[in-house]
């Protein structure tokens, strides 16, 4: 090991000390709700619903994501926003239940504005774990959802402006024209030896490019669940599907131990399903601070430049957060019984 990567080592671990130093564990107190970014209307239709008697857990994550796609929260949930390099808007969504592991996803779904409510409609109304594409807008449809259009006035002025802007960003890679230069059309390159890059910089992510509404919710009974809605990346290549509607990756829940959610770059978290990943390590024994940490270092260590963060809660209702790439820290919003109002609490990133 070099004198300079060794330096770096040392610095990356001192960097993860502080940061446990310096980062709040919120003490237990249920009801919980959570979830990623300011998107604080979410958070307290969530609590609402989950103080209304008769109500679930379940019907509370549900009503708190679906208040983010009516929304539209920062143009990254719901109908109008990250449309796709033709102009189209598609929704990715999941929800699991932590009690019994099941769980319903939807991705590319099409013409559906709740996407949410699919996911839910998918996870009891079938055996499947996930539908996608027309046959996801398909499905809706005979289960009561109703067919629309999901582009706006914005979606439109937002294609316009990639476009006249040589369609950047781009996430095509090894093709001809220069993606980074050109709107195409594209052929692949022949030969891609020597061409990979982990690079993530110039993807434009951030808080109003991959948004999801991850949302983690404990009732007084500590059944968990979890749940995730987005509109994907923003000038994604059509049918791309995202981490957010994959369990264990978007958002992973369990009795008995606790849960977890991201948000960021999903193209490059799927990869390494920090949620799963956090939620064991809960099991293992560490607190939600060391797991919301421990399960970002390996995506950090393959991809320095990568943008995301993570929430996590044991099943007692202690939480925490862990960031990466963003300046400015990671705004997540909570309610609990100690909570005479949603916060939102900020970290800072590693």
């Amino acid at each position: 090991m070099t004198e300079k990567m060794a330096a770096s080592l040392n610095l990356f671990i001192y960097l993860q000390i502080l940061y446990i130093l310096i980062t709040p564990c919120f003490p237990d107190s249920l009801p919980l709700i959570i979830n990623t970014w300011g998107f604080t209307n979410a958070t307290q239709k969530a609590w609402s619903i989950i103080n209304n008697g008769g109500k679930t857990a379940m019907d509370a994550l549900v009503a708190g994501c679906t208040e983010c796609e009516i929304l539209q929260c920062d143009t990254t949930v719901g109908y109008g926003g990250s449309p796709d390099e033709i102009g189209e808007t598609t929704l990715d969504a999941m929800v699991m239940d932590g009690k019994t592991q099941d769980v319903g996803s939807v991705g590319d779904l099409r013409g559906i504005k709740n996407a949410i409510g699919v996911a839910r409609a998918v996870m009891e109304y079938t055996e499947h774990t996930l539908i996608v594409g027309e046959s996801a807008s398909k499905f809706a449809v005979e289960m009561g959802f109703t067919n629309e259009s999901l582009t706006t006035n914005t979606s439109i002025e937002m294609t316009k402006n990639w476009k006249k802007n040589n369609c950047q960003p781009n996430f095509r890679q090894n093709v001809v024209p220069d993606p980074k230069k050109s709107c195409g059309p594209y052929k692949p390159i022949q030969s891609i030896y020597n061409t990979y890059s982990n690079s993530r910089i110039d993807k434009n992510i951030g808080n109003t490019n991959h948004d999801t509404i991850g949302m983690l919710i404990i009732d007084n009974n500590n059944n968990i669940v979890a749940g995730t809605s987005t509109n994907g990346a923003n000038h994604k290549i059509p049918g791309r599907v995202g981490d957010s509607p994959i369990a264990g990756a978007g958002a992973y829940a369990r009795n008995k131990v606790g849960g977890a959610t991201a948000t960021g770059d999903g193209d490059v978290m799927m990869r390494f399903l920090p949620s799963f990943n956090a939620v064991m390590l809960l099991e293992l024994g560490y607190s939600p601070k060391q797991a919301a940490l421990k399960a970002l270092n390996p995506i950090i260590q393959f991809y320095p430049s990568f943008v995301g963060a993570l929430i996590v809660t044991n099943i007692n209702g202690s939480f925490a957060a862990a960031c990466h790439g963003l300046p400015n820290g990671f705004p997540y919003s909570v309610r609990n019984t100690d909570m005479k109002d949603v916060q939102i609490i900020t970290v800072p990133c590693i």
